[in-house]
This record gives structure tokens, sequence and C-alpha cells, in this order.
């Protein structure tokens, strides 16, 4: 395989060769300082919310699993609105991802509302 074949990707076979293995362990993520952390959360009751109102309210991302919940339980659109509301007082972001997700962004981050490699 020729140098132009391996950056334009025109072999599609492909061997254990062409991957590296990356170990966490080699990142030390202490010594780096994030603008944000991407937090993830399951919420099964109302007890639930107030971690993430903090993290988004201190300009973190969270990604929310939302399957402990039951959609026609008043709760659940008790908490989504909460959380709907935490979004708009922050200028966040906030979109549920079918019946299993729930992601809300802190100030000035916008989630597409399009898939990625669709057309």
């Amino acid at each position: 395989m020729g140098l132009m074949s391996k950056i334009l990707g025109g072999s599609d076979s492909r061997s254990t060769g062409d991957y590296v293995e990356l170990d966490p362990a080699d990142f030390d993520a202490a010594s780096s300082e994030a603008a944000m952390s991407v937090h993830i959360a399951e919420i099964s009751g109302k007890e639930d919310v107030m971690d993430i109102k903090d993290a988004v309210y201190d300009g973190d991302l969270v990604i929310a699993d939302i399957t402990r919940l039951r959609t026609e339980d008043p709760t659940a659109e008790h908490i989504t609105d909460e959380l709907r509301q935490v979004a708009e007082e922050v200028g966040g972001d906030i979109v549920q991802k079918g019946d299993d997700g729930i992601i809300v962004t802190p100030t000035g981050v916008r989630i597409s509302r399009e898939k990625l490699g669709v057309r």
C-alpha cells in the first residue's frame, strides 16, 4: 500500500497493526484544566435532579439516563420542566433523546438537532 493510499484510505483492508491501543493511565487528567466537564447521571426520582442542576450551574454538561422514569408519570414531566428551566436560566440548551436520555448544557453550548452523517 502506497503512502497516498494510506492517507486517502484507498484500501478497505485493515489489520490490528493499523490501530494503537490507548491506555487511560497515560493521560493525566488532573494536570490539565478543562473549562467544562461532562457528567453522566441517572434520574430515577426528584432527588436526583439537584446534583444535575448544580453541575449545569457550575458550567458543566450533563447526560442523564431517564430509563428508570415512567414517561406517563407526572414526576417525569416535572423533572423535565425543572431541567428545562435551568437550561434557560443559564443560557444553555436541553434535548431529550428518545425515551432514555436527556442532555443539559451550560451557558454558550448548543445541541444540534441534526444527526451527523445523515444526508
